[in-house]
């Protein structure tokens, strides 16, 4: 059975027997906050359980190594969507240690495109046409510093209302200890 399946006969069981009821709540998040994190596997349940959040709790929104690339994109939209649409008040950074972006390299990446099947005539076009691929896929040295970054562009923004504190922090994926970076209320 392929995981599509899997996933498909887990979720009619799963429906059938109601196992959803203890996960229902609203879309309104009940600590009024949005955490912004990566997407690393091993933060899935431990993140959660760290900062003793529950379903329901926070507006979550990831991606790789919680870095904000673009002031304009998904991520920004995301937060500002949360802020006057969804009720969060504060929105938290959180970076981890040992993560891939910070060992990223974009010449790997691209070699691997263009093993898997990707022509080096589309990677040098969207290069000539402005993309910088070096750039776009380009890790951080490190944690704090890109935890640090991604928060200013967060309370820089020119749509972030004044008074949202945006905090910053690093977890340990192996313990779950944070680490602050930028408390939000000093700021």
């Amino acid at each position: 059975m392929n995981l599509l399946n899997e996933i498909l006969e887990f979720n009619k069981n799963f429906v059938e027997t109601g196992q959803y009821e203890p996960y229902k709540t609203t879309k309104f998040p009940e600590k009024r906050s949005v955490v912004f994190s990566c997407m690393d596997t091993r933060l899935v349940e431990l993140l959660p359980q760290a900062m003793n959040i529950k379903n329901g709790d926070v507006k979550i929104i990831k991606n790789a190594g919680a870095v904000i690339t673009h002031p304009f994109g998904s991520i920004m939209r995301s937060i500002i969507v949360a802020v006057y649409e969804l009720g969060a008040d504060e929105v938290i950074v959180i970076g981890h240690r040992d993560c891939g972006m910070g060992k990223v390299q974009p010449s790997s990446v691209l070699s691997k495109m263009v093993d898997r099947g990707i022509p080096q005539d589309t990677i040098d076009t969207l290069e000539f046409s402005g993309l910088h691929l070096d750039e776009w896929l380009r890790g951080f040295d490190c944690v704090e510093d890109s935890v640090a970054h991604s928060c200013k562009m967060i309370k820089d923004h020119p749509f972030m209302p004044d008074g949202v504190p945006i905090h910053g922090l690093v977890i340990d994926p192996e313990t779950g200890k944070l680490d602050l970076i930028v408390n939000g209320y000093d700021v």
